[in-house]
């Protein structure tokens, strides 16, 4: 993580990162999902920003 923290998007975006906010609020609006579905997709299947779009339907 970058300690610019003017830049608000995700660092890596192949990663969801769920323990920084401004990453919860990048990944809930991208793939337009609220924050509790993000989280459970994330204990789902992991991090990987691709995998967790696909289980959700987005891709």
């Amino acid at each position: 993580m970058s300690d610019d923290f003017a830049n608000t998007g995700a660092q890596d975006r192949s990663r969801i990162d769920i323990n920084e906010p401004h990453e919860i609020r990048y990944w809930t609006q991208y793939l337009d999902v609220s924050e509790a579905d993000l989280r459970k997709a994330v204990a789902e299947v992991g991090v990987s920003a691709q995998t967790i779009a696909e289980h959700l339907g987005k891709r």
